[in-house]
């Protein structure tokens, strides 16, 4: 399992990256109007909030223009673990499955795309058997086959060469790694995986070793768009993806900028997702938080493609001058600390929740951003977004309510059982890139010394994360008693969320996720029945438990249910909030007012 513990890794740095956006400074000026001379206007502050706003107004044509401070890690699909990146990269990848096009919950369910149907699935749960659309081609009107949707999924494998995407599909379908990667595959059509059956060029099948109820949400991930073999251009795809969805690159410049253009080999009749609104999409990389934010407020561009909302001046001028551009979602992210069991005096349940009730959960908040701009106090581990999730309703510690300015009385308590009634020392660490975070744990060690928790702040480098804070020998040398940081699902499940986090098997030397050191034999024990629980209630009332459990270990003290506050021009239609891509505006189908 070693592999997928990349996986939750590169979902972290997708978690840092992004947020670089939303924690520069803007000083962004005013400029745009309410009108852009389309007649529409805005469509009203958090109209498109899990609802479509403006969708009686879209018209085939015109530029779609997004704007960005931070590029993809890949554009490969293979390669890609940003989820503004998964996001994006359906205007020029399918999969056989992906999520539907509708907002909030509706979103994160799943819905053919490439195949005729969702999957037929043994009564045992280890096959799956897809069936191929008529009229699916690539860019150049050659048909996508079973064997392409084979050859993409098969890329995964060759993690020396196109490391950085989630490896789910590798540990589920070749748990003991025999397969060497195409690349490696000494069959002479490279297709040698012995999981994946393609009997004719419309039929695919799935042979798991192991049933994981999860697995048609892996199959919806980009990382499961078909690549076709002649195409492949191994570690230079990024940079010119060959298409099978409606739009194909026309140009790419790292860190500049990227075009989108129609493929004109696509057939609406083919495709019941992708609506292909705009004739041309287009990105604009900027190095300066400042002038992006001034840019989007005056109208030159659409939206913003990291969808980590606004900074704090960029936003304070949009909420003063125009709010009836402003969506405030709930990310799908919770903002936390964690505590090591290997850092002393961590290893004592008393002395974590002594933490817990010692910190000021308001103050944490106001750091964050506030109730609009940080999100709601967090009061467990399990997003909103994840069946199973009792949002603030589940709250042990009473974070939000009698403790949310914090407990001085408990706290001692806790200290006094475990065995330091006069306090401790202790150190948090935080990323040096994170001014947001800094900011939080400025907060906790204000807080904590009130009942004689001493915290000094280590601020690491930022972009070595990794190597630092997923090195436990290293965080238990540096005596990181309190390490601050964030989640989001990679699918909307518990094992999509919480496997790296809690499972014990998922606690790695090098890229470690697991920064608890949680060893838990029930909570392993429930993600066990969990992939082997087909019914979505079983599975929901599992990831429940499994909550609980963290929970009353003492491992975490949430932060927020992270919300942002997200820009969206005059001129854009259709557009809404999706729980598939933690709260983000579903680009797939975004258009334009007046089609210019």
């Amino acid at each position: 399992m070693t592999t997928q513990r990349t996986s939750g890794r590169r979902k972290q740095a997708m978690a840092a990256a992004a947020v670089v956006t939303a924690l520069l400074a803007t000083a962004a000026c005013g400029g745009g109007n309410d009108s852009d001379g389309d007649g529409g206007g805005a469509a009203g502050y958090d109209a498109a909030n899990n609802k479509v706003a403006q969708a009686d107004q879209v018209k085939k044509g015109g530029e779609l223009k997004f704007a960005a401070t931070q590029d993809a890690d890949s554009w490969d699909t293979t390669r890609g673990y940003y989820g503004m990146m998964w996001n994006f990269a359906r205007y020029y990848s399918r999969q056989l499955v992906t999520n539907k096009a509708e907002p909030g919950s509706k979103g994160a369910e799943l819905t053919p795309d490439l195949a005729t149907g969702l999957a037929k699935i043994s009564d045992d749960g280890k096959t799956y058997t897809y069936t191929l659309r008529d009229g699916i081609t690539w860019e150049d009107g050659k048909p996508i086959t079973s064997k392409d949707v084979k050859y993409g999924i098969e890329r995964v494998w060759a993690q020396d060469v196109l490391s950085g995407g989630p490896v789910y599909l590798k540990d589920v379908l070749d748990p003991k790694g025999e397969y060497p990667g195409p690349y490696k595959d000494p069959s002479p059509d490279k297709l040698g995986l012995k999981a994946i059956e393609t009997p004719d060029d419309k039929t695919i099948v799935f042979k798991l070793p192991e049933a994981n109820s999860d697995f048609e949400e892996m199959l919806a991930l980009i990382s499961a768009s078909p690549v076709r073999q002649d195409k492949d251009t191994k570690s230079k795809y990024a940079l010119h993806p060959f298409s099978s969805g409606p739009y194909k690159f026309q140009s790419y410049n790292p860190g500049k900028d990227l075009v989108l253009v129609r493929n004109t080999n696509w057939k609406q009749s083919s495709d019941p997702i992708r609506k292909a609104y705009p004739d041309k999409i287009s990105i604009k990389f900027f190095t300066n938080a400042n002038d992006m934010d001034a840019r989007l407020i005056a109208g030159d561009y659409d939206l913003d493609l990291n969808q980590t909302g606004m900074s704090s001046q960029g936003r304070t001028t949009a909420l003063k001058e125009h709010k009836a551009n402003l969506d405030n979602p709930v990310s799908g992210y919770i903002r936390y600390a964690v505590f090591p069991q290997t850092v002393k005096p961590f290893d004592n349940i008393h002395c974590r929740k002594a933490v817990i009730y010692g910190a000021d959960h308001v103050s944490l908040q106001n750091a964050r951003g506030g109730p609009i701009a940080g999100g709601d106090i967090g009061t467990n581990m399990l997003p909103p977004s994840v069946p199973g999730s009792e949002g603030q309703k589940y709250d042990p510690y009473q974070l939000a309510t009698a403790n949310k300015n914090g407990n001085v009385a408990k706290a001692k308590e806790e200290l006094k059982a475990c065995g330091k009634p006069g306090g401790f020392k202790t150190r948090i660490a935080v990323r040096n890139n994170k001014p947001v975070e800094v900011a939080t744990a400025e907060s906790m060690q204000a807080s904590l010394k009130k009942v004689g928790i001493q915290a000094e702040i280590d601020q690491y480098d930022g972009s070595q994360t990794t190597g630092i804070i997923g090195s436990p020998s290293n965080v238990q040398k540096k005596g990181y008693g309190i390490i601050i940081m964030g989640w989001g699902p990679d699918f909307p499940t518990v094992q999509g969320y919480g496997l790296p986090l809690w499972d014990s098997s998922y606690i790695l030397q090098s890229g470690n996720n697991n920064f608890a050191m949680i060893k838990d034999k029930t909570i392993d024990g429930l993600f066990d029945q969990y992939v082997k629980t087909l019914d979505d209630a079983g599975k929901a009332k599992i990831a429940t438990e499994i909550n609980h459990k963290v929970m009353e270990g003492g491992y975490y003290l949430p932060f927020v249910f992270e919300k942002f506050i997200n820009w969206r021009s005059d001129r854009l239609a259709n557009v809404y909030t999706t729980d598939a891509y933690s709260g983000m505006y579903d680009f797939v189908n975004l258009g334009l007012k007046s089609g210019k």
